[in-house]
């Protein structure tokens, strides 16, 4: 096994090893979820750019008569790279404390303050940055507001 293949091989853990963080694990941390909102996808240009890419890689690897172990893994990576980008759906997870933004927890004392913008997108302002929630569904909006009300 090659050093490019061992580095592949540790990517490819760790995205598998983040994927069931955020699919499975997060959703048990920090107590019950009192409300989960699916988030619109962001980033599927980039997503399709690295699967291309990778793509380019399988072909330049199989035609030149590289290892067999590379093609698989770059294929692996090629599978993890369609999951995160077109299949995983990104979610904002309630708790009764805060809630997980991007993976990230936030405390509900954290937000000083909290506005809507007219195309639909919530804007939390924590101490010195500000979250940017644009939900898949604007219903999803209400239920928000009113299990912020509820908690704080």
């Amino acid at each position: 096994m090659t050093l490019t293949d061992v580095v592949l091989l540790v990517f490819i853990v760790l995205l598998l090893a983040w994927a069931v963080y955020d699919e499975f694990i997060m959703d048990k941390l920090k107590g019950k979820t009192l409300l989960k909102v699916p988030l619109l996808r962001r980033n599927r240009i980039d997503g399709t750019i690295f699967f291309v890419l990778v793509a380019i890689l399988i072909y330049n690897n199989v035609t030149s008569g590289g290892a067999p172990v590379t093609t698989w893994l770059l294929s692996a990576l090629a599978l993890i790279a369609i999951y995160i980008s077109w299949i995983r759906q990104p979610k904002l997870l309630f708790k009764t404390e805060g809630f997980f933004f991007a993976n990230v927890w936030v405390l509900y004392s954290r937000i000083k303050e909290m506005n809507l913008s007219e195309d639909g997108v919530l804007v939390l302002q924590l101490e010195q940055r500000r979250l940017l929630i644009r939900v898949k569904n604007i219903d999803d909006l209400e239920k928000i507001y009113k299990l912020m009300v509820v908690t704080q």
